[in-house]
């Protein structure tokens, strides 16, 4: 009888033991579970998330453009918070003097460009606008004056001013000989007046 008991509470204290052991590896393994799942899911939600944010962003300051038809817009288009890009949809006369500034980036190179023209899906230029005002200054990386007309005197004060396909009725003046160096004519554009430095 005693020998009955005795492998009897054995019995149960093995029973223990394993059932302890058991219990403890259980929480174990559910804690792996939900810890991987939990930052995969985190992880995964917040590295798709930033990196959507992140991209979109990036896409806005790289590529946004300025589609502007009066002078408010156009303004405020042309200044250090404006866009890289400002196209014009009609003519537009500011008896004002204007500054295209601030630094921006196209495809990771400084860039600034005013379009004044439309296009179609193929870019063929469908309509040119033009611009008049009595003077632009330019304090803009290689910015390009693009596709229209701007009637008036051009201060250039930076490097690698371009007229591209466009016309200036009036002069072009460049604060130092590096930016005269640094400028282009190019596809058929034209300058009326003098092209000159003056400081």
């Amino acid at each position: 009888m005693k020998k009955k008991s005795l492998g009897f509470i054995l019995l149960l204290a093995m029973g223990l033991v394993l059932l302890s052991g058991c219990s403890t590896n259980e929480p174990a393994e559910n804690q792996t579970t939900n810890e991987g799942t939990n930052q995969g899911a985190n992880q995964g939600t917040n590295e798709g998330t930033n990196q959507g944010t992140n991209e979109g962003t990036e896409v806005d300051v790289v590529t946004t453009a300025s589609i502007v038809n009066d002078e408010t817009a156009f303004l405020k288009a042309i200044s250090k918070d404006g866009t890289w890009i400002i196209a014009t949809l009609n003519d537009l006369t500011i008896d004002k003097d204007l500054v295209l500034e601030g630094e921006f980036t196209n495809k990771d190179v400084k860039a600034r460009k005013i379009a004044l023209y439309t296009q179609d899906e193929n870019r063929t230029k469908t309509a040119r606008f033009t611009l008049t005002a009595p003077k632009l200054t330019i304090k803009s990386e290689n910015a390009s004056f693009v596709g229209g007309t701007f009637v008036g005197d051009i201060y250039v004060e930076a490097n690698g001013f371009t007229v591209d396909d466009a016309k200036i009725e009036g002069n072009v003046y460049f604060a130092s000989e590096e930016y005269k160096a640094s400028h282009q004519i190019t596809n058929n554009g034209s300058v009326t007046g003098k092209t000159e430095v003056k400081k």
